[in-house]
Parts: structure tokens; sequence; C-alpha cells
């Protein structure tokens, strides 16, 4: 009757949780958004297509909402451990409101989750154009050449492309380094990011 110990730790693992979903949500939102001067590198179910403000455009409603109730998740929480210091000597009359608030966070980041997944997450599709252009494009992509012409030569394709806004693959090529049978091989992001050895 005096600690409710218990209720504070589930709360708080629920709110890790919450954390963890909203991180999640977020990332999903940003690499969604576009499709002209965002990241566009995914595609999100159209829940809410259009805009008031911006026709045309795929609102990420369900991270929102996710996000949302992350937020009332984590005011939840705060209620619940604000709420166990609550006790004095013998007795903590403050369990109402820590049982209150930890069912609601229970309950609302629960819904919300299937809803999200359901809603979001088992539709959405990679713009694989969209990502292989902006691989291309990346400077890191010099990082790969590095044990093949050295640390300073592959730094300063690096900076050289992005000065002339020419791909490093077409500046290796241009510049005699390599064939372009070589550079394609070289720089081939689906090899360069693929699990295992590098070779």
């Amino acid at each position: 009757m005096q600690n409710v110990e218990a209720e504070v730790h589930l709360s708080a693992a629920v709110r890790n949780a919450a954390v963890s979903a909203s991180k999640i949500a977020s990332d999903i939102r940003l690499l969604g958004s576009g499709p002209r001067t965002g990241f566009a590198e995914l595609v999100l179910p159209p829940v809410q297509p259009g805009s008031s403000i911006m026709p045309g455009k795929v609102n990420p409603s369900m991270a929102e909402m996710l996000n949302q109730v992350c937020y009332q998740v984590y005011g939840c929480d705060t209620t619940v451990w604000t709420a166990a210091t609550g006790a004095q000597l013998e007795l903590n009359v403050m369990m109402p409101v820590v049982a209150w608030n930890l069912l609601h966070e229970v309950r609302i980041l629960g819904n919300a989750l299937d809803a999200f997944t359901t809603r979001c997450v088992d539709g959405i599709e990679a713009d694989e154009e969209r990502c292989m252009t902006l691989v291309q494009w990346s400077t890191a992509i010099a990082t790969a050449l590095a044990p093949r012409l050295g640390y300073h030569e592959a730094a300063a394709l690096a900076k050289e492309s992005f000065k002339k806004g020419v791909p490093v693959r077409e500046l290796v090529v241009q510049k005699g380094l390599m064939t372009e049978k070589e550079a394609k091989a070289a720089l081939d992001p689906i090899k360069l990011t693929k699990p295992g050895v590098f070779e």
C-alpha cells in the first residue's frame, strides 16, 4: 500500500517502447518527405492524400498520429512516477491516478501501434530509383575507392565531385583512374551495402 514500484517500472517500460516507436515514426516521416524538396526515399500509403495548402501531397498522417500518442504516453508516465512519490509513511492514496494513467498508456500505445502497422508500415515501398540516384550522387561513395586509390586521392575525388557536380563514378572514368567497367564494379551500391567481407 505504501509503494507502487511495480507500476512505476511497468510504466517506464511502456514509455521506453513509446520512445522507440516515436523514433521509428519520425524516421519514416522524414524519409517519406517530398516529393520534390524532401528525402522522398519512401513512398507512404495515401491514408490522407492531399493537403489544404499543398495539393497532391501525401501526408504522413499515421506517423504523426503515432508520435502524438507517444507524447501522450510520456505524459501518462510522468503522472505515474510523480504520483508514486505521493506516498506518506505507510499509505499511497494516489493509486487511482496511477492505475488510470498506466492502463490508458498501455491501451493507446497498443492501439496506435496496430493502426500504424496496418495503415502505414505494411504499405511502405522504397522509391528505388530515387534511392539509387542519391547513392550515385553521394560523395561518401568515394570511400570505397580508398583501398584502391589511397585515402588522399579518394578524398580529393569526393571534394571535386561536390564542387563540379559530377558523380564520383563519372569522375574516376574521366580522369582515367578506372575504366567504366571497373568503376561500376568498385562503386556498386548494392555490393557495397551487402553484409559480408569487403573485397
